[in-house]
């Protein structure tokens, strides 16, 4: 029997394939099994269209046998087979596809063709198995023909082709498994434990039965001595009425199993799932402990037809604010998974939904293992973005509790979403996010703030700061709460930021309490009142900003204040909390960023009165005077005092004046 050659790029061509093309080498069962699938679809498709009799879809089966000794695993279905001119086109031809004719061929009988769907496209799948086998061998009988024929190669030298016997119509596909080698433990590919775990992560969904013969135990008991007639206790030993210290008796048998579940839940009618079945699948399928916070299913129909499963968790992974956690949904196409983790599907800000996504309409690249990424997959994306958030805002509306008890867990992350990319996004998800109000003291959207602000108000004003009991007592917010307007509080170090990239909200700027410039309109006889003050002042102030050189840019009378002495305040630019933030990010540089410092002092507060008779009385001390209100504005801003032993004696040597 002479050998013949692969009629395409031959020895390189498959090199290429075994060792570059596939990165995982389970992925071979996959292929098999897909291609088994295909072949059962093709005759399945044949009896619909021909209307042949006697072919039922529950007669199909693929079935795997594993030979430990004989290191072989059988892949075998009762499909419609090959032809021996089939064998040579399909096998004998790197990257000839018998799918994707098919596929072409039959694309017009569409009343038939909804009941088919064809996963192989290319061809090579099948050449994955020489990446663990030394020897594979197809016996392949067609349907309505009478003679089989076995294909045997050994790898890319060749391949040999003869007649064979085989009763039953179908493909059977023997290989030869590998040795072990230094670094990799072929023997893993006859385990029955392995081949189940593949089978349940690649081709749980494959619409037959993937059968394997397993071995089961049972226990022996209640079986009656045909001698004695008397009764086994079920125990080894003895048999007496107690079977303390004694060891159960088992048989082992021999047992079909089919390994693989067939419909997806995803594919049943919503009203036909149960919320417990959800959280079933979710818990056993993405190993959560708690039942997801939210589920949400969607089969789509169009230019692109896929079908959703998405699950928002009730808390986040312990590792999810880490560069450890992965996001992304798992994708199948036509139930076969073909990523684990596609994070194309999923926008960052959306990064902690688990799910998945089937399609048949992806264009796969020619390993399977990988998408092209292209305008199905690109709408697939879009249109699951927009579910979720509206699935988001329904729940915002609908049930405020749940989603606050969400917002607890991913808030952060849409508040990333707000900043990240220069803010890109933040249009898409501005009407989902949170902020704690001063005047409602609970979370509330910006629409919500914008709603109740006065006529008068021109901005959103938000402060952020450590803790919501720390904010509520900055001196900034005096002011503004004097005037009845709502201050958003931030906690979280991308507030700031998030805050800032928002720019605007429904034509609202946002405006932080410790910007120089508040924004607010004074009457004519605030500004007169201001202005004598201001002037009165004027020498006192240039006094203190003398003796604070190098340490704030201006020293000015306050607008905002009302019972505290002094405030910090930014100028344009960096805010004091974004520089407290980037000083805490290691940089390896030692010289740390510094926003604008303006001191703030209450003109009807009794230090600048004291502060006048100082000055008027001895200038020089002034000095000392100034860089104990500075000090005293750093902490309130909480930031450090630049020297605590400086700090500290300026306060002893007050207390030993004042005696």
């Amino acid at each position: 029997m002479a050998k013949k050659q692969f009629k395409a790029e031959s020895k390189r061509l498959l090199d290429l394939m075994i060792n570059s093309i596939y990165t995982h080498k389970e992925i071979f069962l996959r292929e098999l099994i897909s291609n088994a699938s295909d072949a059962i679809d093709k005759l399945y498709y044949k009896s619909l269209t021909e209307k042949i009799s006697g072919i039922s879809r529950d007669d199909f089966y693929i079935r795997l046998e594993a030979d430990k000794d004989a290191r072989t695993l059988v892949i075998s279905d009762n499909g419609i087979g090959m032809t021996r001119e089939e064998m040579e086109a399909n096998l004998g031809t790197i990257a000839k596809s018998g799918s994707l004719v098919f596929k072409k061929d039959e694309a017009s009988e569409e009343a038939a063709a909804k009941e088919i769907d064809i996963i192989g496209q290319f061809g090579v799948g099948f050449y994955s198995a020489f990446m663990v086998s030394s020897d594979i061998k197809v016996l392949s009988k067609a349907f309505g023909e009478d003679i089989a024929y076995e294909w045997e190669s050994k790898g890319a030298d060749g391949y040999t082709m003869k007649e064979a016997e085989k009763d039953s119509v179908g493909t059977e596909i023997t290989l030869t498994i590998k040795e072990n080698a230094s670094e990799e433990n072929y023997d893993d590919y006859l385990s029955e434990w392995t081949l189940k775990r593949l089978i349940k992560r690649y081709s749980d969904y494959i619409r037959y039965p993937i059968k394997m013969q397993v071995e089961k135990s049972r226990r022996i008991e209640d079986e009656a001595d045909p001698a004695t007639g008397a009764q086994d206790d079920g125990y080894n030993g003895a048999q007496d009425d107690g079977a303390e210290g004694k060891e159960p008796k088992f048989e082992k048998y021999i047992e079909d199993e089919t390994l693989n579940s067939m419909v997806p839940i995803w594919k049943r009618a919503k009203k036909d799932i149960t919320d417990e079945e959800y959280a079933d699948f979710y818990k056993d399928k993405f190993a959560d402990f708690e039942d997801p916070l939210k589920v949400i299913h969607s089969n789509v129909e169009g230019v692109v037809s896929y079908d959703a499963l998405l699950f928002i968790p009730a808390r986040a992974p312990f590792n999810y604010y880490t560069k450890d956690y992965e996001k992304g949904l798992q994708l199948y196409s036509s139930g076969v998974m073909i990523m684990e983790k596609a994070d194309s599907l999923l926008p960052d800000y959306f990064g902690f939904v688990k799910g998945l996504v089937d399609s048949q309409d992806l264009s796969l690249n020619i390993s399977r293992e990988m998408l092209q990424h292209d305008r199905q997959l690109k709408a697939i994306e879009q249109r699951i973005e927009k579910k979720i958030k509206s699935e988001l805002e329904n729940m915002l509306s609908n049930d405020r509790e749940g989603y606050e008890k969400f917002w607890a867990a991913f808030g952060l992350q849409l508040k990333f979403g707000l900043y990240d990319n220069y803010g890109q996004a933040k249009d898409a998800i501005k009407d989902i996010v949170l902020f704690y109000s001063s005047s409602e003291k609970k979370l509330v959207t910006f629409r919500e703030y914008v709603s109740r602000m006065p006529e008068d108000q021109k901005y959103i004003y938000f402060a952020t700061g450590e803790s919501i009991d720390k904010i509520d007592k900055m001196p900034q917010t005096e002011l503004l709460k004097d005037k009845g307007y709502e201050i958003l509080y931030g906690t979280d170090q991308v507030d700031e930021f998030a805050l800032k990239m928002m720019i605007s909200f429904d034509e609202k700027e946002f405006r932080s309490v410790s910007d120089s410039d508040l924004g607010i309109e004074e009457s004519e006889e605030e500004k007169k009142k201001a202005e004598e003050q201001a002037e009165s002042y004027k020498d006192l102030l240039e006094a203190i900003k003398a003796g604070l050189e190098g340490k704030v840019n201006d020293v000015k009378l306050s607008k905002r204040l009302k019972s505290h002495p002094v405030v910090l305040v930014a100028g344009d630019g960096m805010s004091l909390e974004m520089e407290k933030i980037l000083n805490q990010i290691p940089s390896g540089e030692e010289q740390k960023v510094k926003a604008e410092r303006i001191l703030e002092i209450n003109a009807d507060h009794a230090v600048l009165k004291a502060l006048e008779k100082i000055y008027e009385n001895d200038k020089d001390s002034v000095k000392e005077y100034a860089g104990l209100l500075y000090d005293q504005a750093l902490l309130m801003e909480g930031l450090p005092v630049e020297d605590p032993v400086a700090f500290s004696n300026s306060i002893c040597s007050l207390i030993e004046k004042a005696v």
